[in-house]
């Protein structure tokens, strides 16, 4: 019995992050260089060169789901179980991937019958484990997600989102398109329009302050060598951009399934999206719309954000922070614009009282199964989908009735 096959496919959907890619706006002046060639990772500092003077927003910008969506995959960063009895998913019919740890890093191990038939390391954690992780091997030049992830919500390791169980494979390639949301920065090695694409042996993991900032070195550089400059040199501001450029920072990731038009990571902070991507300018219906990679297609079709020439990402969205789970948070960024001086407030407040100004966001935002985020558990005949955090913000009626204003800690 043949225990893998070549599988062609050219994406992977990976686990995540379940907030918006958010933008970083304190303390620096826009000043852009375009750059004259495409970016290199020379042009990259790494986050830790922005501690120096930025310790306070690095410290805990590091906490953030953005920075954990990638990493080295190193014991803390993942979270499913290596122990024996705990460790593996049975695929049926003598199939068995075991996880684990040998004195060289940790495993995904393929089983037939007993017999070991092959094994992939674990080289990249994607996920910052909110709602899941994925894991990535690496194969020569190429980049490959193994056949089991981890999911938080059953706290189990599960079949990787979309894939087969029969036969079990280990090639699924990565693409730039995934590691453009999934990291700062990915070399690609490969000729344009070659498959599977090629990559550098480096990675600027997560999503960090060069993503939104732009590529940093000549800036640390120049800061560095002048300490008493204040005026922040090349680098970018994201807090001076336009409405629009904001709003595309953000749907460079959470816009749906982009089509480029350019090779992935030309696209730099304070771009115009459509210069890299076919956009899609109708008004998409919602309803079709997943949970799950398209929260700005969500936002875009709520009333809060058509009733706005303001409203961005940002304006709920702290960065720097990870702020997850803080519903009573979020909320008072709601009740700046939903409040009686404003003449606009939840026609609920009267029968329930002040306690609802503690959870908009359960009520109007509430937690739906993704479609395109499913994990097969052991034991299983049909995937459990992820609850991932709405962004059409509206009312919904079946959701209202069993409100509950008291519950101020629940995951996005």
């Amino acid at each position: 019995m043949k225990f893998i096959s070549n599988y062609k496919r050219s994406a992977f959907t990976i686990t995540i992050i379940g907030g918006t890619v958010f933008l970083f706006t304190q303390c620096v002046n826009r000043e852009r260089t375009e750059p004259e060639t495409k970016i290199e990772l020379t042009a990259f500092a790494g986050s830790e060169s922005c501690a120096g003077c930025h310790k306070d927003i690095y410290d805990h910008h590091i906490h953030t789901a953005h920075y954990l969506t990638t990493r080295p995959a190193l014991q803390q960063y993942i979270k499913g179980n290596f122990e024996t009895g705990k460790n593996e998913f049975d695929y049926d019919s003598g199939r068995i991937v075991k996880m684990e740890k040998r004195d060289s890093g940790f495993y995904q191990v393929g089983y037939y019958e007993g017999t070991e038939r092959i094994i992939r390391r674990f080289d990249i954690v994607a996920g910052s484990g909110s709602k899941g992780q994925t894991y990535i091997t690496r194969s020569g030049k190429q980049l490959h997600q193994l056949p089991v992830s981890y999911f938080t919500a059953a706290n189990k390791w599960a079949n990787s989102p979309l894939y087969p169980t029969y036969p079990v494979i280990f090639n699924r390639p990565i693409t730039s398109r995934c590691l453009e949301c999934h990291s700062t920065f990915a070399q690609v090695t490969s000729e344009p329009h070659f498959e599977p694409e090629e990559f550098d042996n480096r990675i600027i993991y997560g999503v960090d302050c060069e993503k939104c900032h732009g590529p940093g070195a000549r800036h640390a550089l120049f800061q560095t060598q002048n300490p008493s400059e204040k005026k922040a040199k090349y680098i970018l501001n994201p807090a001076a951009y336009s409405r629009q450029q904001k709003l595309d920072l953000c749907a460079l990731c959470h816009g749906g399934r982009l089509q480029k038009t350019k090779p992935s990571f030309e696209f730099v902070s304070g771009d115009k999206l459509s210069d890299y991507f076919k956009v899609d300018t109708t008004a998409p219906n919602p309803d079709n719309i997943d949970v799950h990679g398209n929260q700005y297609g969500l936002l875009k079709a709520s009333k809060c954000f058509k009733e706005s020439n303001i409203m961005t990402c940002t304006t709920c969205h702290n960065p720097h922070e990870n702020e997850r789970g803080n519903v009573a948070l979020f909320s008072q960024r709601c009740m700046t614009c939903h409040n009686p001086e404003h003449h606009n407030t939840c026609k609920m407040t009267e029968s329930i009282g002040s306690s609802i100004a503690q959870n908009c966001i359960d009520c109007h935002m509430p937690l739906k199964p993704s479609r395109s985020i499913t994990e097969l558990l052991p034991g299983d005949k049909t995937p459990t989908a992820a609850l991932i955090r709405s962004h059409l913000i509206k009312i919904y009626p079946e959701v209202s009735v069993n409100f509950k204003p008291h519950a101020h800690k629940i995951t996005q």
